[in-house]
C-alpha cells in the first residue's frame, strides 16, 4: 500500500491534461470549474446553460455524486484560497500550491475508495499479491494521478459493492453500485452482469422470498437514485442530456474500439445520424453482451460473476456509443480481478491498455512515468507468477504475446522518435488505436470463450 501511494505521488509532479494550454486546457481545469461551479451556483443551474453557467466551458457531464463531490473539493479549496473556485475569474488558474491542492484531493479520494476496496477484497477473495496487481496497475496511476480525473472513486465504489454481493450484503451491495453509477455513468457497463446475477439470487429463494428480496433491491435503488437527484427533479432531462451527450457523436479522438476501426475504411457517420448510430450501436451492444450475462444468471458464482464483468464492460466499449479512451479502465478492474486464475491473458491485455492511452499520454508530457510503471509492473508480475509456476499457456500462446509485445515497443518507440508524415500528423495514434483494437476485439472473444465454453468443460 505504501508503494501504491508513493508511486502515485511521484507521477503527480509530472504534467497534467492541459497544462499551460489555454483557452480550453483539460481535464485539470474541467475539475477546477466543476469546483468553482458547485460553490457558487444553486445546485439547480450547476446542469443548466444559463448566462451564469456556460456549459460550453467545461460544463458537467457526471451525474450527480460527481457534482456533489466537486462541491466538498470546492469548498475546501475556498477555504484554503477562495482564488482557487473565485466565480468568473479562476479559469484556467494554475500554480504550484494549487496543483498540489488538486492533486491531494485525487490521491486522498484513492485513499478512501479504490486503494481500501482493493485491500479489501485482496484479504477476503484473494491473496496479498492481487493487492498489488490492483495497486501498481499504471492505467489507472497515469490517468488519475497523472493527466488528472477520479476514476479511483467509480472503481473503488463498484468494487466494494462487488465485495457485498460475493458476501450476500445485497442491499449495502446495491446502494454502493448505485453511488457508482452516480459517479460516473459508464459504471453502467456493469449493470447487466449484475443485474442478472442478483435475479438469479432472488429466483432459487422462491416465490415468495424471491418477491421480497426482488422487491426490496428494487426499492433500495429507487431511494437511492431519488436522493441523490433530489436536488435535480425540476431540471432532471438537463442532467440525463448533459451525462449522455448524443450530439457528441459515435466516438471522440483515436478510441480503440470497433466505431473508430471501421471508421477508417467506412466513414459511418457520413451515412447516419447521431440519433441513428445510438440505437444501432445500442442493439449491437446488447447482442454482444447478453450471451454473458445471461450465463450468470445460469451459472450465479464468482468466477463466472467476474468474467461477465469482463465480457460486459469489454463489449460496451467496443461497440457502444461516445466512448472515451479512458473507459479502458472499467475493463481493466475485473481483469486485475480475475489475474490468479490467467495470469498471462490478463497481464497482456492491462499492458495493452495502457499502450492505447499513450497518445493521450504524450500531450500530458507523461512519457517517463508511463514507461516506468510499464515495465515495474511487467517485471514484478512476471517474476511473481513464474516463481509460482502459474504460466500454464501453450506454447502458440506465448508466441502471441511476444509477438504483440514487440510490435508494441514499436509502436511506442516510432510515437516517440520518429516524426509523422506532414501530410498524416495522427498516423501514430492512429496506428495505436487500430492495433490496440485488434487486441480488444481478440480479448473480447477469448473471454467469452472462456466463460461460455472452457469453465463449463472444466
Amino acid at each position: 500500500v505504501i508503494v501504491g501511494v508513493m508511486l502515485r505521488w511521484i507521477v503527480s509532479f509530472y504534467g497534467y491534461s492541459g497544462q499551460g494550454n489555454p483557452p480550453m486546457y483539460g481535464d485539470y481545469e474541467a475539475q477546477r470549474h466543476w469546483m468553482e461551479v458547485t460553490v457558487n451556483l444553486p445546485a439547480k443551474e450547476w446542469y443548466v446553460n444559463t448566462t451564469r453557467n456556460d456549459l460550453l466551458y467545461w460544463g458537467l457531464d457526471y451525474p450527480p455524486l460527481t457534482a456533489y463531490h466537486s462541491l466538498l473539493c470546492g469548498y475546501i479549496a475556498s477555504l484554503l484560497n477562495p482564488a482557487y473556485v473565485q466565480y468568473n475569474i479562476s479559469r484556467g488558474y494554475e500554480s504550484p500550491e494549487h496543483k498540489l491542492f488538486m492533486r491531494s484531493t485525487v490521491l486522498i479520494s484513492d485513499l478512501f475508495t479504490y486503494i481500501i476496496a482493493a485491500c479489501l477484497y485482496s484479504k477476503v477473495f484473494g491473496s496479498n499479491f492481487l493487492t498489488v496487481v490492483l495497486l501498481i496497475y499504471p492505467g489507472l496511476i497515469l490517468i488519475d494521478h497523472g493527466h488528472f480525473q477520479y476514476n479511483c472513486v467509480s472503481l473503488g465504489l463498484a468494487l466494494f459493492a462487488l465485495i457485498a454481493f460475493l458476501k450476500n450484503k445485497d442491499i449495502l451491495g446495491s446502494v454502493l453500485f448505485c453511488l457508482a453509477i452516480n459517479f460516473k455513468q459508464m459504471l453502467l457497463y456493469y449493470s447487466l452482469p449484475i443485474f442478472f446475477y442478483l435475479l438469479r439470487k432472488c429466483v432459487l429463494l422462491g416465490w415468495k422470498d424471491g418477491m421480497t428480496k426482488f422487491l426490496s433491491l428494487g426499492i433500495t435503488v429507487i431511494i437511492t437514485f431519488t436522493l441523490l437527484w433530489l436536488p435535480f427533479i425540476n431540471v432532471a432531462e438537463h442532467v440525463a442530456k448533459r451525462i449522455f451527450p448524443i450530439e457528441r457523436g459515435l466516438f471522440e479522438d483515436k478510441v480503440s474500439n470497433m466505431w473508430c476501426l471501421i471508421n477508417v475504411l467506412i466513414k459511418v457517420r457520413n451515412y447516419f445520424g447521431n440519433n441513428q448510430l445510438a440505437i444501432i450501436s445500442a442493439l449491437i451492444t446488447l447482442i454482444a453482451v447478453l450471451p454473458s450475462s445471461w450465463d450468470v444468471y445460469k451459472y450465479p458464482n464468482s468466477r463466472k460473476l467476474t468474467l461477465s464483468l469482463i465480457n460486459s464492460s469489454l463489449g460496451f466499449f467496443l461497440f457502444s456509443y461516445q466512448v472515451h479512451e479512458k473507459t479502458i479502465l472499467l475493463v481493466s478492474l475485473p481483469v486485475m480481478l480475475f489475474y490468479e486464475q490467467e495470469p498471462l491473458p490478463c497481464l497482456w491485455f492491462l499492458e495493452i491498455t495502457s499502450l492505447s492511452m499513450l497518445p493521450l499520454l504524450i500531450k500530458d508530457d507523461l512519457i517517463v512515468p508511463f514507461i516506468s510503471l510499464n515495465i515495474m509492473y511487467i517485471v514484478i508480475l512476471c517474476c511473481f507468477t513464474s516463481s509460482q509456476n502459474k504460466f500454464n499457456e501453450s506454447k502458440s500462446f506465448s508466441i502471441l504475446v511476444i509477438v504483440s509485445a514487440v510490435l508494441s515497443s514499436v509502436l511506442i518507440i516510432l510515437s516517440l522518435s520518429v516524426p509523422p508524415p506532414m501530410s498524416y500528423p495522427h498516423l501514430y495514434p492512429l496506428f495505436i488505436s487500430a492495433f490496440c483494437s485488434v487486441h480488444f476485439f481478440g480479448f473480447f472473444m477469448y473471454f467469452n470463450w472462456r466463460q461460455l465454453v472452457k469453465i463449463k468443460e472444466t
